[in-house]
């Protein structure tokens, strides 16, 4: 790799590093290709990429960035999970790591703040910015739906007592 490449591998990582709010370091020594593609497919669907990276070139890329406490976990074979999403990259690489020994999962960063192995596992544990809000908009739908049955219930009631009252007068 000449000097011109490594610049632009430089930058790329560094724009990545820029853009994310989530960066998984892992140890993915030993995986075949098949695993690693497998890997990258479901990082992608979740929204994350994954990158086997150069520890010297990430060093440098991370200068300058949010992660750059990360410096120290680049040693030995290293790749980087990252995401814009707060949990997609760590909740992707944790499940992948439950399944496959191979992958190993060193630490990370979340914003500025720098995460361990537990610290990564308990992120991936959270639900995603999808989830939540999902979560939210039935919470705001319950109640309209339960409101909307309160305001029918007098009508309803209404309902039935002339039906009543109309069937007394029938029989009478």
């Amino acid at each position: 790799m000449n000097r011109t490449q490594k610049t632009e591998k430089i930058a790329a990582l560094q724009e990545s590093f820029r853009t994310a709010y989530t960066v998984v370091v892992t140890r993915q020594g030993g995986m075949t290709v098949a695993e690693s593609t497998d890997l990258r497919r479901q990082m992608l669907a979740a929204g994350a990429s994954f990158r086997v990276t150069k520890n010297r070139l990430a060093r440098i890329a991370l200068q300058g960035t949010q992660f750059e406490h990360l410096a120290d976990l680049f040693t030995g074979p290293t790749a980087i999970a990252f995401s814009q999403d707060a949990v997609a990259a760590a909740k992707v690489a944790v499940d992948y790591a439950k399944k496959n020994d191979k992958l190993q999962i060193i630490g990370g960063g979340l914003g500025s703040q720098l995460l361990d192995q537990k610290g990564v596992e308990a992120l991936a544990s959270l639900p995603s910015l999808d989830e939540l809000r999902a979560k939210l908009v039935g919470m705001i739908q319950t109640p309209a739906t339960r409101i909307a049955g309160v305001l029918q219930a007098p009508a309803g009631q209404l309902a039935r007592v002339f039906g009543a009252y109309a069937k007394k007068d029938e029989a009478a």
